[in-house]
């Protein structure tokens, strides 16, 4: 699908007609309806702001003329994964995981090749395989590269010891001493609480990457505990295998 097709398919799935888009880029409705036809191409500034308003990479407004990897940890790239500046625009340079607000989260190669290992690793693919690939692989990528040049002099690392200590003064009873904390993206840990009311109420944002980690609970069981944390909040919470039956165990604003 070329950039006309894609942004006339956009549009219309956004319910918009070419006068609301040419609005909302600040263009006329003849500069929309040429790009529809193919006559003419958004420029740079355009692309920035049609991508902010369909919530899409460039790349796919483009009709996904290259493969986006992430230049932390090498995953493909995909929209819904692809990480986000501060003021909420994507960066196609980086996944959810190793960018996430305009701060880096990894300033260690070795405690990102243990945090991927989990997910390579199969049948086909022994963990001494993985290790190996990541060795050789990242070392390749842009931000390692640049790892002076991009990197926050200890900032972040600060910042997560601080939260690890945080954490562990609240004294939760059952819960192991937090060692560490991951990138977690929301959608994937933004689970449902039941209220007293019966009603269900997330309290996390999808496309938000917090910071994490699931323990296995001192009393034993088939429960664990989740701990989740960012700059404005902690939270704990207890819950079953794949996260059924949540029960939040603490709240706190910071």
């Amino acid at each position: 699908m070329g950039i006309q097709e894609t942004i006339k398919t956009l549009r219309e799935k956004h319910g918009l007609s070419q006068d609301q888009l040419a609005e909302r880029v600040m263009v006329t409705r003849q500069a929309v309806s040429r790009w529809e036809n193919g006559e003419t191409q958004p420029n740079t500034d355009t692309l920035k702001l049609l991508s902010k308003e369909f919530d899409v990479s460039i790349n796919t407004l483009l009709g996904s003329p290259r493969q986006l990897r992430c230049q932390c940890c090498g995953m493909p790239l995909e929209d819904s994964i692809i990480s986000r500046e501060k003021d909420g625009t994507l960066n196609e340079d980086y996944c959810q995981w190793c960018y996430a607000d305009g701060t880096y989260t990894y300033s260690d190669m070795d405690d990102l090749i243990e945090t991927c290992l989990p997910h390579m690793v199969n049948d086909s693919f022994t963990e001494e395989q993985a290790r190996a690939y990541m060795k050789e692989m990242l070392p390749q990528l842009d931000y390692w590269k640049r790892y002076e040049e991009l990197s926050d002099d200890g900032e972040f690392e600060e910042f997560k010891a601080k939260l690890i200590d945080e954490i562990n003064a609240l004294h939760i009873d059952g819960m192991p001493k937090v060692e560490k904390l991951n990138a977690l993206v929301g959608q994937y840990v933004n689970l449902p609480y039941r209220l007293p009311s019966g009603a269900e109420v997330k309290f996390l944002n999808d496309k938000t990457t917090y910071l994490g980690n699931q323990l296995e609970s001192e009393f034993g069981g088939d429960r664990c505990f989740g701990v989740l944390a960012s700059m404005d909040f902690i939270m704990i919470a207890t819950y079953e295998k794949d996260g059924v039956n949540p029960e939040l165990v603490l709240y706190k604003k910071r």
